[in-house]
């Protein structure tokens, strides 16, 4: 071989050395093994998930971020260096307010939350799903818009990290909790595994009821980004109520799936279970040390801060509603 008018030995080195040639752009023997490797990578990671789990759905073939798991993985993992990370680096800087990308934001959550929990309704119905276990390939159609949906509750927990992030730029730490950070990273990697091999049927059940949820949810947050409509917030004890019904829920509907057993693989439904009672006992933590160990009168204080970087009744946030200036005692208040 030989480039331009070097010479073969020129060549060979140039190529050991993983040279970039202006005329001819990347290396293509570099580019090729470098691809060869990692899709060595991606088989064997396949064939681990198929030994453990069973073969995969092919519906999703070819779908967003579901052919191989690496992509979600790198996402949790720089969300959890971002947690890390992103404290220190706020540490001697001014809080940012964001009140105006928090009002689209939430909204925009609170939309796509109304349009996930409407589409599974009308997609469990149109199938004639069965509460008691419903296999993962015998609603026609309908499994497959149940399938559309699903996918968009999974990226949905990709756009939830924000939730953090937010957290984070207000340099409201306190809220960053290990439930809050448990729950976000976990459910973005365990919705990739349920994507690819359990993506409609008996899994639809907790998915429906959390968009229900979080329609509440960021409903909630996205008023409360507003100074005029705090004071007529008064339902945030009751969406973390609503998150531990939830859970409730969705064991004993999945363990009717375990009862009266269908062509849904147990394995998920067992692991679902357990997710399912992790995040009771880390929820009702978070409840009891939220309304029944704080007096009164401190409540009554807290209700003077209702943001989304404060409020901290939902989703594991803590609740510390020290607002955004009291983070900093030097600066003079400000009434974002």
């Amino acid at each position: 071989m030989q480039v331009g008018r070097r010479t073969e030995g020129e060549t060979l080195q140039a190529d050991s050395l993983l040279s970039v040639d202006p005329d001819m752009g990347l290396d293509l023997k570099t580019h090729g093994i470098s691809g060869f490797k990692m899709e060595n990578f991606d088989a064997s990671l396949s064939t681990y998930f198929k030994a453990l789990l069973g073969p995969r759905d092919t519906r999703v073939k070819g779908w967003f971020l579901l052919d191989n798991y690496i992509p979600t993985f790198i996402c949790s993992v720089i969300y959890l260096l971002i947690v890390w990370l992103g404290p220190k680096y706020m540490k001697n800087r001014q809080p940012f307010s964001c009140r105006g990308i928090l009002v689209v934001y939430n909204l925009g959550l609170t939309l796509l939350s109304l349009y996930m929990f409407c589409e599974l309704v009308t997609g469990v119905w149109e199938g004639r799903y069965n509460f008691f276990c419903q296999g993962t390939r015998s609603a026609g159609e309908a499994d497959m818009k149940i399938i559309r949906v699903l996918w968009w509750y999974y990226f949905s927990k990709l756009i939830e990290f924000m939730d953090t992030f937010f957290f984070i730029l207000r340099k409201n730490n306190h809220q960053i909790t290990v439930l809050h950070v448990y729950h976000h990273a976990s459910m973005l990697n365990i919705w990739w595994f349920v994507m690819n091999w359990v993506p409609c049927g008996h899994s639809y059940f907790g998915a429906t009821l959390n968009s229900f949820i979080h329609v509440l949810m960021y409903s909630y947050y996205g008023l409360s980004s507003v100074p005029s409509m705090r004071p007529y917030l008064w339902w945030k004890k009751y969406i973390t109520q609503g998150q531990l019904l939830q859970f409730v829920l969705t064991i004993i509907q999945t363990s009717c799936g375990v009862i009266w057993p269908c062509s849904f693989p147990l394995g998920w439904l067992y692991f679902q279970i357990g997710y399912m009672i992790s995040l009771i006992a880390l929820f009702t933590n978070f409840y009891i040390q939220t309304y029944n160990k704080k007096g009164a009168s401190r409540r009554k204080e807290h209700l003077k801060d209702h943001q989304n970087g404060s409020v901290a009744a939902v989703n594991g946030h803590t609740n510390s509603f020290s607002s955004l200036e009291n983070n900093v005692k030097p600066r003079k208040q400000r009434k974002d």
